[in-house]
């Protein structure tokens, strides 16, 4: 088995995180550092450790949806932040989220310790739709919604969303398959307009639902179906 993916497995991190970890000569293989993501480990016979502590691969894995409130950050460590996702993990578990959801913005965040789960969410060849709902400073235009169907093009290439619909005065849904930083606040301030709330609504089959911010709940036998995990994963 390859290193990385020992670590993903083992809930450490993402396939990124895990390769960022190796290549900064923070993993330990037998005692020595390992700075090659791809080295191949024995899961029964070599002793794999993370900032010298050692690694276990686990068959239980967890599964959570979090309603993020507005002012927290989508990170488990950051020491310039009031409030990370730490907050919100249970005692005794290493949870990590799929994908990032920016400070200002709130709702849906899948939490869990299944590496390849989380490779499948957020890497862009497998375009996992993403859905928001978007609060604006004014009244949206029929002539902008139609624009923001066509796309947007933004300093790093355009936006173009899967679906665009108003579901109210100054309200709009997108759905969106890609995860650049904040573009769905820059494609709306091209048009003018200013983002007074964002919310994801949606991650795959995945649904906020009636969820309150900050509250953490398993996901559902279904939801695991609907994501191709197995009944008999332990959540």
């Amino acid at each position: 088995m390859r290193l990385n993916k020992y670590l993903r497995a083992a809930g450490v991190a993402s396939r990124r995180g895990a390769d960022e970890l190796i290549r900064a000569g923070r993993v330990r293989v037998n005692g020595d550092v390992v700075t090659e993501p791809w080295h191949e480990v024995d899961p029964g016979r070599d002793v794999v450790e993370v900032d010298s502590r050692r690694v276990y691969l686990r068959r239980e894995r967890h599964y959570f949806k979090l309603y993020k409130p507005r002012g927290v950050v989508s990170t488990l460590r950051d020491p310039h932040a009031e409030r990370t996702l730490a907050r919100f993990i249970p005692a005794g578990l290493r949870l990590v989220p799929a994908g990032r959801l920016d400070r200002d913005s709130e709702g849906l965040v899948i939490l869990t310790d299944d590496g390849d789960l989380i490779y499948r969410l957020t890497h862009p060849s497998f375009e996992v739709p993403k859905r928001y709902r978007v609060t604006l400073d004014r009244y949206v235009g029929e002539g902008d919604l139609e624009r923001l169907s066509r796309g947007i093009e933004l300093e790093d290439g355009p936006f173009l969303p899967d679906a665009v619909r108003r579901v109210g005065p100054r309200e709009v849904e997108l759905v969106i398959h890609e995860g650049r930083k904040r573009e769905i606040r820059r494609a709306f301030r091209a048009l003018g307009y200013g983002v007074v709330r964002l919310v994801r609504t949606a991650m795959g089959p995945v649904e906020l639902g009636d969820m309150r911010p900050g509250e953490l709940r398993p996901l559902s036998p279904a939801e695991l179906r609907a994501l191709g995990i197995g009944a008999k994963e332990d959540r």
